[in-house]
């Protein structure tokens, strides 16, 4: 019998030695062919090392200032205890420091008040580092304009590419120089004693609007989900839903759930605004923002800037499919250094050496002015100026200040009030009992989103002043916790209480409570009760039609006492009266008014 031989046995285990070669040649032709570097278009001349360098250092930057955005902006709500404790509960860390370093809202502050407000001096330094390299803020630091460049990648929009790219990409003066009427019409109106430019500032918008609506809407969600995990009833589904709850509860946000007033809105406009990426890349920052607006100003005197060869250009318009700022860096027109967030892409891009960014450059091929014409611009700034007084006149401070515009302690006059604060919510952040809510019309149009107390949301804790540590502009005045409790002198009361004896549960229903008296934080306290028997029907079936028996029930009728209450909404907070609470407070008799008052030896009473 033959047998096969050794070789061929070999050859049916598996593929040939010449088959093994041509597979290895195969997979290494394609991994080079994968890492192969593209070759540019054109010459295909390589950006300078220091320019690939430095885009990449610009990446690093927007994503180290956004997430110290991030966290200062965590850090603002306050987790502590007003146990009694010898040490001061304030924030620990200066999380208002991006405001302070705004110069829109310094020169806001400046116009409206006459004064400059210390911590806003931080703005300076941005100022120098503008006067130096451009708006450098705009597409290195800025918060706001990274969340924007962030959502454009992710969520680029179908007509990004190509030729629809490169065109949204080209300087568009219609619409880019809306920023700068915009910033005339806030520093008119500022002139004009309101600081509401603020509803445009970027730091402002994006405090507010991620930590009004991003924050509490994933705390919402979060918790639904860990409420989800604790339901199933596996140990380890159970145990990791509780390490990231204490985890969010102890780092991002409080230990209960916050809600805001009006924050839906809030919410909508900061979605509208990054959905405008899918139709303009860099939307708010090429179209709406002020404070690139004011930087822009600035830049025209800027140091480090755009140096072109027209001549080498070929119109590849590579470019413009990078540019962050619409600044026409592209040969053959004029470098907009106004418009340029110096993101550098321009020339990393350039395969033909035409462009540079250097120290002192030859100025003949760039436009530093900003593109807008003198009337419009003497007509928005008009604009700002007479609009204030126009809204004043629709009898919301002087002749019918709403009695539920409740400021937090501390806080000046209220038309000093509207000339210093700029929106920008971190005293709402702050709030340890989520109290302080942003207005919609309650103080009219000119105090949207201004900060006013909703004690059935949450009260005033007695002893907090961090309200008024974190704000920035003064809007808010630092006090100490002795000041507010009036300890050695009067205390600092933002309103008083009163009671609607027809559903209150002792005057109208012969009901006991006094969950309100409990709850009065003054000492001695501003609510007092006077013990009565009323007669109440007995709570029996009735029988043979005849009507229930009548019986006695002692009841204590809370009064409020208004030379001592403070008008801290703790009474109403516990009122058990769920739908419309039989104690409520509004803002007469606060402390910053000298007309606001209450009682008659408080006022100019003349006797006739």
């Amino acid at each position: 019998m033959a047998t096969a031989s050794p070789n061929a046995e070999r050859a049916t285990d598996g593929p040939s030695f010449g088959q093994r070669i041509k597979s290895r040649l195969a997979v290494k032709s394609r991994l080079k062919r994968l890492f192969k570097k593209k070759k540019r278009p054109g010459s295909g001349i390589e950006a300078r090392p220091i320019i690939r360098r430095l885009k990449w250092a610009r990446r690093l930057s927007q994503f180290f200032f956004l997430s110290l955005f991030l966290y200062l902006l965590f850090e603002t709500g306050f987790r502590g205890s007003f146990a009694a404790t010898d040490e001061r509960v304030r924030v620990a860390l200066p999380v208002e420091g991006f405001l302070l370093a705004d110069p829109f809202v310094a020169l806001m502050t400046v116009l409206s008040t006459g004064q400059v407000y210390r911590g806003l001096l931080w703005s300076v330094g941005l100022v120098g580092l503008t006067l130096v390299f451009g708006r450098v803020f705009c597409g290195w630091i800025c918060p706001f304009g990274t969340l924007h460049h962030f959502f454009a990648w992710i969520f680029p929009s179908r007509y990004g590419k190509g030729s629809h790219r490169i065109d949204q990409n080209k300087t568009h003066s219609t619409r880019q120089r809306v920023k700068y009427y915009l910033l005339y019409a806030f520093l008119g109106a500022s002139v004009a004693g309101s600081a509401i430019g603020g509803l445009f500032d970027p730091i402002c918008i994006a405090v507010r609007s991620i930590g009004l609506a991003v924050i509490p809407a994933t705390q919402l969600v979060t918790n639904a989900g860990t409420d989800v995990a604790a339901s199933t009833n596996i140990r380890a589904v159970q145990g990791t839903s509780d390490a990231v709850a204490d985890f969010m509860a102890t780092s991002v946000w409080q230990s209960k759930q916050f809600y805001f007033h009006e924050t839906w809105f809030i919410g909508t406009l900061l979605v509208a605004i990054l959905f405008m990426n899918r139709f303009i890349p860099r939307f708010w920052c090429r179209v709406l923002c002020p404070l690139g607006a004011l930087l822009g100003v600035f830049s025209r005197f800027a140091l480090f800037g755009m140096e072109k060869d027209h001549t080498k250009c070929t119109d590849c318009n590579l470019c413009l499919v990078h540019c962050q700022g619409a600044d026409s860096p592209q040969g053959g027109v004029k470098w907009r250094q106004d418009e340029c967030h110096m993101c550098l892409n321009c020339e990393n891009a350039c395969p033909e050496d035409v462009i540079k960014f250097r120290f002192l450059p030859g100025w003949r091929s760039r436009v530093g002015k900003p593109d807008t014409g003198r009337r419009t611009a003497l007509a928005t700034a008009a604009a700002g100026v007479v609009g204030i007084p126009v809204a004043r006149a629709a009898d919301v401070i002087d002749a019918n200040y709403h009695e539920r515009v409740i400021r937090p302690p501390g806080s000046v006059e209220e038309k000093e009030f509207l000339e210093r604060c700029i929106r920008c919510a971190e005293c709402m952040k702050v709030c340890p009992n989520n109290a302080i809510h942003p207005a919609f019309f309650e103080a009219g149009v000119e105090g949207v989103w201004t900060p006013i107390l909703i004690p059935r949301i949450g009260y005033c804790e007695h002893s907090c002043v961090l309200c008024g540590d974190v704000c920035p502009t003064g809007a808010i005045q630092k006090i100490t916790e002795e000041q507010k409790m009036g300890i050695d002198q009067k205390p600092i009361r933002i309103g008083t209480a009163f009671y609607d004896r027809g559903r209150c549960l002792p005057w109208a229903m012969a009901t006991p409570c006094i969950v309100c008296e409990e709850f009065c934080p003054t000492s001695p306290k501003a609510i007092w009760v006077d013990e009565v028997d009323v007669p109440k029907r007995e709570q029996v079936p009735e029988a043979d039609g005849k009507e229930p028996p009548m019986t006695t029930v002692h009841v204590q009728r809370p009064h409020v006492d208004p030379d001592l209450c403070i008008g801290c909404g703790a009474c109403e907070k516990v009122c058990p009266v769920q739908d419309d609470p039989a104690v409520y407070v509004t803002n007469v008799g606060e402390s910053r008014s000298k007309t606001n008052v209450i009682l008659l030896e408080n006022t100019n009473y003349n006797q006739t």
